[in-house]
Order: C-alpha cells, then structure tokens, then sequence
C-alpha cells in the first residue's frame, strides 16, 4: 500500500481516475470542466503526495502505473460518494460525462435515438459523442465507449457484441433502368463503384469485403455511409451499402453478402461506471429487427 507522504486532495484522485478511463488529458479535461493544465497539475500534486508516478505514457495514451492502481479503489470511492450526494440533491441514480466514438451508420440508423431516450430517462447523463468507423484501440483512446466492426483485440477491456449485418450490392430504380444491372461480379467492371477509399480505415472486414471484385469503370469515394447511400440513390453506380440502409434500392449481384458484426469496447476501469453500463444497454437495443451499418 502506498503511503501518503502529504494529504490527497479529492480532486486530484478524480483526475486520476478520469485519466485511467480515458487515456488523455485533453479528454478528461472535457470531461471535468477544466483544461489541460489542470489536469497535469492535480496529477503532479498527487504524485508528489504518494512519491511515485501514477501514470506511464504509452503509445496512445497514459497507463495507470502499479502505485496508481493502488489509487484507483479510493477514487472510485470518492466518485461514488458524490453521486450519492447528488441523490439527495435530488439528481437522478444515473450521472455524468460519457464518451462514445461509433461508426455514423451505426448513429444513423438507431443509435442516435437510444442516445436520446437515455439522455431523455436521465437528465443528469450528458453524452460526448464522435462519428468514426475504424478499428479498436489497444491502448485507451480518450473515450469510454468504442462500438467498432468485426470482433476486435482489446486488452483490458470488456467486450460486448451488438448485433450482425450484411453488406450487399444496390442500385437505383433509375440506374437499372438506364444502365441494366451487373448480374455477376465480373460484370462489375462496366460500372461506377461507391465504397470508403481504399486502405482508409484500417478495418479488416471492411476493406476486404471488395477484394474479390475487378476494377471498376470509375467510383465515388468517402469516409461516410451516408453519403454513400445517397451516392447510390441519386444513380452515381453500384454501391456496396449495409442491407437495411437498401429501402427502395435495387440489389444486384445476389450471389454476393458480406457478413459483419459490431462490438462494443469498454475499458475496465470505464465499465464499472454504472452510466457506462446503462449507455452500452441502450445502444445493444438499437433497431431490435436490424442492426445499424458500418
């Protein structure tokens, strides 16, 4: 056990505390109200009362070190002792700040309206919220949640699975009856193909979904699913789409269905919040009868 060479100022362990579940100072900072500065300074009191680092940098972020593990349980203790407070105050059981990095599909297509009836149930929750479509983090990226494609590696982390999908070809009504409809892949070389840029995302399902698939006659590009349905829609070419984004689509080249999953990150030291636990409940009953899109 450590021994305190100087009085530990609640604060001080709370920024602790945020910093393990987030890995960087600028997102505790967002998340505690004050700035980078702050947070670097209440670390380097705590420090200087236990005699010993409390955080490693790593590639990607800060690691609580063995002395700052040692910490961890006191702070989570004065965080509980907070909210308990708040009780009284008459705030709601379920509180704070969560940060949530999850693919714009999978915002679009349900899991921004569970992030509404929450916040909605919960006044007190208050939600930082990133679009982003890539693969898992293997050290702490500055959120709390990660819903991510494909069943990821992420050590020291809680995993959760939220749901399958396909991805399939489609066209426009207007675009198969002007240009007709590619019947194989290999047919695939006479169109325009709408997809993320090549090599963009660093995901493995993703990216390899195409592989089997010729040049194609031209493409549209871009990092948003979004703008790849609407690409489709407005005739631009065949675009390769999450199955339930497809209403009033054509599906073209039957043979062909991706499979994909999503999951969702929590670090440790996240998942045992208990606003943590209830956002993730939320976004797993996104769109009972389909799941969102990458």
């Amino acid at each position: 056990m450590i021994s305190a060479r100087s009085r530990i100022a609640p604060d001080d362990l709370l920024t602790l505390l945020t910093v393990a579940r987030l890995g960087k100072y600028t997102a505790a900072a967002q998340v505690l109200g004050v700035n980078h500065t702050t947070v670097s300074r209440r670390i380097a009191a705590l420090e200087k009362s236990v005699g010993e680092p409390v955080l490693a940098s790593s590639p990607d972020g800060w690691e609580v070190t063995q002395a700052g593990e040692q910490l961890i349980s006191a702070a989570e203790a004065v965080e509980t002792a907070l909210e308990e407070a708040g009780k009284v105050r008459g705030m709601s059981g379920v509180s704070g700040v969560v940060r949530i990095a999850a693919p714009e599909g999978f915002v679009d297509y349900g899991g921004f309206d569970r992030i509404m009836a929450l916040q909605k149930a919960y006044p007190d929750v208050q939600i930082d919220l990133v679009t982003a479509t890539q693969r898992a983090s293997k050290y702490r990226s500055g959120v709390d949640i990660e819903i991510v494609v494909g069943e990821p590696s992420a050590p020291h982390s809680q995993l959760q699975r939220m749901g399958n999908y396909s991805l399939g070809l489609y066209v426009s009504q207007e675009y198969a009856r002007e240009r007709g409809v590619p019947e194989t892949i290999e047919d695939l070389s006479q169109h325009r193909f709408v997809f993320y840029p090549e090599h963009s995302l660093g995901v493995e399902g993703l990216e390899g979904a195409p592989a089997e698939f010729p040049r194609p006659a031209g493409f549209f590009r871009s990092n948003s699913v979004r703008l790849h349905v609407a690409a489709t829609r407005a005739g631009i070419g065949v675009g390769l789409l999450p199955d339930f984004a497809s209403q009033g689509l054509v599906r073209v080249v039957s043979e062909f269905s991706a499979p994909m999953e999503y999951w969702a990150v929590v670090r440790n030291e996240s998942a045992r919040r208990q606003v943590v636990v209830e956002v993730v409940r939320a976004l797993a009953h996104t769109r009972s009868a389909q799941v969102p899109p990458a």
